[in-house]
């Protein structure tokens, strides 16, 4: 009786545990078509209809030819998409999703544009601009690129969006959707299959007992006749009459046999059940692990989102450092304006002259990309926007510091500014790279010195040493670079004077870079700011007779295109500068983080 009800619960509890993971197991995801309307060159998915509902989404993009999806926030977006036409697909607060056709937005034509446009009314059709192609754009912060059928796992908040696309040209894809997954796990399919399983064990070993209860419970038998006693049979003669009788094997026996034989069906059996039993078909214990407390900062309150997150930047810095190394294979100044721009632009377009004229004249080292271990950027919405990037030197020398800028959403991110850390250079705390900078204005009031006359008074501290009225707002001790300069100058001067002295002068200035201030704002109510200066260096004859000749100075004569003047020559170096400037009340002083200086022109005294 027993057997046969642990038999029953066996088979309720199995067929239980297999119904929840078979016919009573929903759909494991929800998905959303979205209805886009044919032609359009551009898709844009808004984070509310990508979080519609909740948990990770799977945009699926179909069509012909190569697919595009890329996200990014949803602003940034919409103001690349601001100029165009396109398809927004959006969800209200209910969760249903709806598509609407946005047209570009075109600004109010001034009097002087309205008139261009009537005079070149009839060739407006031969003018049109082709569709902006999306990929690799360095407004995104990742995006996928297959051919006819693309699927892109995803995880983001509202406040970020997916642009669909084909190239920009051709109309996008109108076959997409978004599915998230439901929650449908099982955990006590498990635990019911593997205790059914148990107990259909337990039953058959109830089973066997009763068995053999019944067979030893039997009446009492019938008393056989006596047999006759029997001689042992010696089986070791070799005699074909001799017959042998086989022993009956015992009940112990068969009764092993039996078990042995109901054991193979019960462990069959259980692995049969337990073979499709997936993680979700159990049940979690303990509690869930509590992540360690760690440092927070505070971010300021109506501070914007940072314009770059980590990846974005490595990403970044590769593009600009691979444009770049091809650029200087080509001597290619054009190319290298596609990711530089200000000094660093203007000092390789001089190297290119000087490569192309001079056999054996070295190049600039090439833009370090990793191990990338600061970045700071700016808190911002709008443009331009930039960022900070610190990249150590695998080798261990001289850091690399350089500020990166993006002037509108369209163009690609530049390189801007960039030095080598001094050794023992302690950088400023900085915020999270989630938090972001403010950028400090040019006349900001908040510092110490305001950014924009920086650069001026720095050179007058260069020209004047400690002589000059801004040398105690600097911390000179620790200055290398001032103190460089300074030896450097005293030793040319020296080697001059020791062959021209009589005939001709080498005087030494320093003047202001034309470029704008860079400049981010740290924890310390202080700023990281990034200037340029401009060393001259002027050699002229003091005898009316005397001529400077260039016989042993192929650079300046190669810029110029003399061989020599009778009113001397001027050669201008540009020097990248970056600084801490602390906050106003403070006790620091200014003071130099890295710097590098490369040569810039030349040109002939008139």
């Amino acid at each position: 009786m027993w057997a046969v009800v642990a038999f029953v619960l066996a088979a309720v509890m199995i067929g239980a545990g297999i119904a929840q993971r078979t016919v009573f197991q929903g759909p494991d995801a929800q998905t959303a078509q979205f209805d886009v309307e044919e032609g359009v060159p551009y898709v844009l998915v808004d984070g509310g209809a990508m979080t519609a509902f909740a948990g990770p989404q799977t945009l699926r993009v179909q069509g012909e030819g190569e697919l595009f999806a890329a996200y990014g926030r949803t602003a940034d977006l919409e103001a690349w998409l601001a100029d165009a036409e396109y398809a927004h697909v959006t969800a209200d607060d209910a969760g249903a999703i709806s598509t609407a056709t946005v047209e570009p937005v075109v600004p109010e034509p001034t009097e002087s544009a309205a008139a261009d446009d009537a005079a070149d009314e009839d060739s407006a059709e031969e003018d049109v601009v082709p569709g902006r192609n999306p990929v690799g754009s360095d407004l995104w912060l990742d995006e996928y690129q297959q051919t006819d059928l693309l699927i892109a796992p995803l995880q983001l908040p509202a406040e970020m969006s997916v642009l669909v696309a084909a190239d920009g040209t051709e109309p996008a894809p109108t076959d997409l959707s978004v599915s998230w997954p439901i929650e449908n796990s099982t955990p006590w399919a498990g635990p019911l299959i593997v205790g059914g399983a148990i107990l259909m064990a337990v039953g058959l070993f109830l089973y066997v007992l009763g068995i053999r209860h019944v067979r030893r419970s039997r009446g009492p038998r019938r008393k056989g006749l006596p047999l006759p006693a029997t001689e042992p049979i010696d089986i070791a003669v070799d005699d074909p009459d001799k017959g042998v009788i086989s022993a009956t094997p015992t009940r112990r026996t068969i009764g092993r046999g039996r078990r042995s034989l109901v054991a193979v069906p019960v462990v069959a059996a259980s692995a049969l059940v337990l073979g499709g039993c997936s993680a979700d078909a159990w049940p979690e214990f303990g509690s869930t692990p509590t992540p360690s407390p760690t440092a927070s900062v505070i971010v300021p309150e109506g501070q914007q989102a940072p314009a770059v997150t980590r990846p974005q930047a490595e990403r970044i810095l590769e593009r600009v450092a691979a444009t770049v190394a091809e650029a200087d294979e080509a001597h290619d100044p054009d190319l290298a304006a596609t990711r530089l721009e200000g000094a660093p632009l203007a000092e390789r377009e001089t190297l290119y002259t000087l490569q192309d004229a001079i056999d054996d004249r070295e190049g600039l080292p090439a833009i370090p990309t990793t191990p990338l271990e600061v970045v700071l950027p700016q808190a911002t919405d709008g443009w331009p926007r930039t960022f900070l990037a610190v990249v150590n030197d695998p080798e261990g020398t001289a850091a690399t510091t350089m500020f990166l800028t993006q002037q509108d959403p369209w163009s690609d991110y530049k390189l801007s500014y960039y030095s080598y850390l001094e050794a023992d250079t302690t950088l400023p705390d900085l915020a999270p790279v989630y938090v972001g900078a403010t950028q400090v204005q040019p006349d900001s009031p908040f510092l110490i010195m305001e950014p924009q006359e920086l650069s001026a008074a720095y050179a007058d501290v260069i020209n004047n040493g400690e002589d000059s009225e801004y040398a105690p707002m600097f911390e000179l001790d620790e200055d290398q670079f001032r103190i460089g300069v300074a030896a450097d100058r005293q030793k040319r001067l020296d080697e001059f004077n020791e062959t021209a002295e009589s005939t001709g002068e080498l005087t030494f200035s320093t003047e202001p870079g034309a470029e704008e201030p860079a400049a981010l704002a740290t924890l310390e109510s202080g700023a990281i700011v990034a200037v340029t200066i401009e060393e001259i260096d002027t050699v002229k004859p003091t005898d009316d007779d005397a001529v400077i000749k260039l016989d042993n100075n192929p650079t300046v004569q190669t810029l110029t295109g003399v061989d020599e003047s009778s009113e001397g020559f001027s050669t201008v170096y540009v020097d990248q500068l970056f600084f801490y400037v602390p906050g106003q009340g403070s006790s620091e002083k200014i003071r130099l983080l890295g710097y590098v200086s490369n040569i810039l022109d030349a040109k002939v005294i008139e």
